[in-house]
């Protein structure tokens, strides 16, 4: 799960922008107060910064400037600034891309994924690790403490959703509508029976109450 630092001082924008990434499988971190936003974004686990432009004490053309000297974590301006000056500015100082506000959420979630994927070469990960199950997405296997598990195809991208998502709550519905990307039919009993016998070869490995269900709301590990 990628994270991200959002930098935002209106409390309205930034609960729903942290929303919206939850949703969507991110990890966020918020600061309440700005006088040391520099320091806590470099000392954060941050992957990429959301970073407004009228913040308190400094605004966000400083915070940019200062973690720029010193980091090379991906900066995305998001702001109700919109001339050229504005993200020209944002440019020089070391931003790696403008955004104005009010913004499409799927644009912004778009521009979020491509500068993860360029920042990180995320399109080479073949590994997720969550509270010590390995999934590896090349062989399609499931492994714990040294013992390991062959996983189907729908078993896979079950635990590769869940575990991209770790801690939020999917639905069965989008869980059904990522099965349904593969070449399977997948209705509401084919995903229990996937859920099941995933539960299982967990529990072979010597995983237990990991994949928990939350009754009328949906899956989550």
């Amino acid at each position: 799960m990628q994270t991200i630092f959002v930098v935002e001082d209106d409390l309205k924008i930034k609960t729903e922008l942290m929303t919206l990434l939850k949703r969507y499988g991110y990890k966020c971190i918020e600061s309440k107060e700005f006088e040391n936003i520099v320091e806590e974004v470099l000392k954060s686990d941050a992957q990429l910064v959301l970073l407004d432009i009228n913040l308190p004490f400094f605004d966000g053309y400083h915070v940019c400037r200062e973690i720029r000297k010193k980091s090379h974590i991906p900066i995305i301006v998001v702001t109700s600034r919109d001339s050229e000056m504005d993200e020209l500015m944002s440019m020089n100082l070391g931003a790696d891309d403008f955004i104005t506000k009010p913004y499409n959420t799927q644009i912004l979630l778009a521009r979020i994924s491509s500068l993860l994927k360029r920042a990180y070469n995320m399109d080479t990960i073949k590994t997720l690790t969550h509270k010590g199950v390995t999934l590896d997405l090349s062989k399609s296997t499931a492994s714990y403490e040294g013992k390991e598990v062959e996983l189907t195809k729908n078993e896979l991208r079950i635990l590769n959703l869940l575990i991209k998502n770790s801690g939020v709550i999917l639905p069965r519905d989008e869980i059904m509508n990522d099965l349904w990307q593969s070449d399977e039919f997948v209705d509401d009993n084919t995903l229990t029976v996937n859920i099941n016998r995933l539960r299982k070869k967990l529990e072979e490995i010597g995983v237990y109450n990991y994949l928990i269900t939350k009754r009328g709301q949906g899956y989550l590990v």
